[in-house]
Formats: structure tokens, C-alpha cells, sequence
């Protein structure tokens, strides 16, 4: 039998002894895997492990071990356990019995690409992941049900989850629930007793979300956000942070404004950023972004959002990132609609400037700002972007050539000028990327 014939790679190898070798036998396997590594590696690689880290890296070298409880919230999980691996982790679930009646085990081996622990056994894998030397960085409990967050709350050990829970609190390892129940049984006042007992004990938990009258297990986006930010480099921990975000609309009458392409989607990645850094994120815009951690303020002019900035920084922030496109003219509106047909000649007036006002009132604030430019080599995009830093006081600017990208997608190129930097700092990538980069400067900004 010639082995080249299954495999092009190996064409015309012969194994030394070909004699002993049975045709599908053991020893030919073995002589195959040794002439092609690379085929034994991919053997041992789950399918589902392909997908490891595509996202991000946010996660990357954290395990995290997945405890599933018998709520229907349990068919979420398989896309949530893939959504972790996607930001780089390893997962490893853990069942209770009620939750094999929802979810199969198979549908999580499948979605962690790694055995799922129904019972205890010789490997005693509660210690294994959450004893003293334990693997695992987070316990996280999801959905947790009423039954489940009663038993950690009174030291109840009777499933796998409780036992993953027990040991984890014995050896400080970070815990994470997500409840997810009938919102009847929630108000319980039993249970809102157990969850602030849970607080308490510095365990997290995450939502949950009131619809239809159901606690509901929340959205995976704020799961894996919560996670990011538990097991994060905590660069901005303690610190205030103000974002401003997307497009201002300026009123023209009742039904139309006076915009620009700004999306907001740098804003946002800008606000994600630094929660999972550990700040304390306000994001003033125009739009919904809808996760708890992080406060939102509703302004749609150039005049509401910067008094809607002046107005929070009196309640004292670290830093003000001003990533908002906002109006350089504003108009008198009309009460009434205009009406279509004939010409119509619109007079423009310039609105008030955010950053110089917020320089006035706080000196002492660090300040992000943008400058978007259109059509300009770099070096006259880095000048005139050097003016503005210097101009305004900023002690960085983000700056870009919007007609060549940037606006509304979700790549960009920025160059990052800092007052107290000498060299200027090149970035390209996906808006998420660059919003790690901007924060890593702030915060190295902070603690100099």
C-alpha cells in the first residue's frame, strides 16, 4: 500500500517496514502523523476553538468556567459561550441536572469545544478550576436561577454549580451571576435578599433584563462587556470619564435637521473601551446604546450637548474625549413646517465651540479632541491639527482625513498628537482597535 496515494504531501514515502504494516492499521496511522505534524495538531483542536479570538484579544489567555443552571435562558448560552471564545477566552461549562433538561451536553461541548462537567468525579474538577491554584480566572453563572442564587446565598452544596460556587468563594475567585426567572419570583423578597447578599460577598451580577413579565437572562453584548471589564487591565479604574458621540442635529422646522454622516460609531467603541478599562462612563449623543454600566445623556443640538457637557463635568470627571461631530452652524427654526416648492434661503449662524468653553471652566480637565479633515496630505493634516492641539489647549487630538474613510465605517486611520509627546502615534484598524489606542494614551496621560 502506498501511503502517498491518501496524502499528496507525502507522495512516494515509503514507511521503513511496509511489510508490518496492516492495510487501516494502527502503525500506518502513526508513520502518517510523523511524516505531517501539522495533521496531529488540527486532530486535537476542537472545531469551535477556529473561532478563538477573531474578535479580539480582550480576553485572551482567561478561562472561564461557565455554570448553567435550569432556566429556559439556558438555550443563550451556546452563542454566549462562542461570543467569549470569539474575544479569545477558554470556557469550560458545568451543568446542574435541571439544566440537562433544557440544553443538551452536547450542544456545549460543541459550542466550548471542550467536555462538559455534569457531575463530579476523580478529577474533582471544582478544585481543579476554582480551588486554591485553580485554572479558572471567573466563575460565571448563567442563567442562575432563584433556587441556585438561594443555595450560594445560605452555603447550599448539592449540585454542580453550588460546588463550582462554594470553592470559588473559599478562594477569592471572581464570580458572575446572571439571574434569570419570572419577574414574580425575582421581586421574591427572599431573593432580592439573596442577590444583595451575593453583592455583598463581591459577587457581580448582571441584569437582569424586565420583559413580558420575566426576569430575563440579558443580552450576551453585556455579558461578555462585563466580563471584559472584570477581568481587564483596570487602567482607568476609579476614574470619570465623559464621552461625547455622533452627529448633532440642528432644527430647520418640526420635521427636518440640519446634520452630518458622523454615525457615532467611534464614540460608542470609545465608551465600551473604557468601561472595560474600568472607568465610569457617561456618553452624551443622540442615540441608545442601552447597557447598564454605562450612563447615557440624551442631546441632539450643537447648543443641548454642550450644555449638556458643562453640566456634567460640574459633578467632577477625570477626562472629556469630545469624539462628537458636532454642527458648526446652527439656524432659527421655523414653527411651523416650511413649505415645498419654491426656493428657500437658509441663514446660518455659528454655534458655540464645546472644547473652548470646557478649557475655560476647567483647566485642569484632560481633554481628547478630533480633527477631521478632507483632502489634505499628512503633513498639512498634522499641522493643521498641531495648531488646533496647541490652539485649544487639548492634551491630545485625534486626527484624520475624512474623505478618505472614516465617517460612517467601521475602519479608520488616525494620527495621535499629544502636548506633552513628542512623536505622534499612527493607528489603523477597525474603530474598536483605535479606541483601545486612544484610551491607552489617556490613561498614560493620567498616571504621568
Amino acid at each position: 500500500m502506498n501511503p502517498g496515494q491518501n496524502n499528496p504531501d507525502i507522495s512516494g514515502l515509503e514507511p521503513e517496514n511496509p511489510g508490518q504494516n496492516e492495510p487501516g492499521g494502527v502503525e500506518l496511522k502513526d508513520w502518517l502523523d510523523r511524516q505531517n505534524p501539522a495533521r496531529i495538531k488540527a486532530e486535537k483542536v476542537h472545531p469551535t476553538l477556529w473561532i478563538q479570538g477573531q474578535k479580539s484579544s480582550s480576553l485572551a489567555g482567561k478561562t472561564i468556567v461557565l455554570g448553567v443552571t435550569g432556566s429556559i435562558g439556558a438555550v443563550r448560552v451556546v452563542e454566549l459561550s462562542r461570543e467569549l471564545i470569539r474575544n479569545g477566552a477558554e470556557v469550560h461549562a458545568v451543568m446542574t441536572n435541571a439544566a440537562k433538561h433544557i440544553l443538551h451536553p452536547d450542544a456545549l461541548h460543541y459550542a466550548t469545544g471542550n467536555p462538559v462537567i455534569t457531575e463530579l468525579g476523580g478529577r474533582v474538577e471544582h478544585v481543579e478550576f476554582c480551588g486554591f491554584k485553580g485554572r479558572a480566572d471567573l466563575l460565571l453563572i448563567a442563567p442562575a436561577t432563584a433556587n441556585t442564587i438561594g443555595k450560594i446565598a445560605h452555603g447550599i452544596d448539592d449540585t454542580t454549580v453550588t460546588s463550582f460556587a462554594t470553592t470559588a468563594l473559599g478562594s477569592r475567585i471572581p464570580i458572575m451571576v446572571v439571574p434569570a426567572m419570572h419577574e414574580s419570583m425575582y421581586r421574591h423578597p427572599a431573593v432580592i435578599e439573596n442577590v444583595d447578599k451575593l453583592k455583598g460577598w463581591g459577587i457581580s451580577v448582571v441584569g437582569p433584563k424586565f420583559e413580558e413579565g420575566v426576569a430575563k437572562i440579558t443580552s450576551n453584548e453585556e455579558i461578555v462587556l462585563e466580563v471584559e471589564r472584570a477581568l481587564g487591565n483596570r487602567s482607568l479604574e476609579n476614574r470619570k470619564v465623559l464621552i461625547t458621540g455622533g452627529s448633532t442635529a440642528e432644527r430647520l422646522d418640526p420635521i427636518r435637521i440640519l446634520t452630518n454622516r458622523a454615525s457615532g460609531k467611534t464614540g460608542r467603541e470609545l465608551a465600551l473601551e473604557a468601561y472595560r478599562s474600568g472607568a465610569d462612563v457617561t456618553l452624551v449623543h443622540r442615540d441608545r446604546l442601552g447597557l447598564a454600566g454605562i450612563r447615557e445623556v440624551f442631546a441632539e443640538s450643537a447648543a443641548e450637548m454642550t450644555e449638556a457637557v458643562l453640566s456634567e463635568l460640574k459633578n467632577g470627571y477625570d477626562v472629556l474625549i469630545s469624539s462628537a461631530a458636532i454642527a458648526d452652524y446652527t439656524a432659527e427654526p421655523s414653527p411651523e413646517k416650511i413649505k415645498s416648492g419654491g426656493e428657500f434661503v437658509l441663514k446660518l449662524k455659528p454655534t458655540r465651540k464645546l472644547i473652548k468653553e470646557c478649557r475655560e471652566k476647567h483647566p485642569e480637565l484632560v481633554i481628547i479632541g478630533f480633527k477631521a479633515e478632507t483632502g489634505v496630505e499628512r503633513e498639512e493634516l498634522l499641522k493643521r491639527a498641531a495648531a488646533t492641539l496647541n490652539g485649544t489647549k487639548l492634551d491630545m487630538i485625534a486626527a484624520n482625513d475624512v474623505g478618505k474613510g472614516g465617517m460612517g465605517t467601521d475602519e479608520n486611520e488616525l494620527y495621535l498628537l499629544g502636548r506633552r509627546k513628542a512623536e505622534t502615534r499612527h493607528v489603523t484598524g477597525n474603530k474598536r482597535k483605535l479606541a483601545a489606542c486612544i484610551l491607552e494614551e489617556v490613561a498614560g496621560i493620567l498616571n504621568s
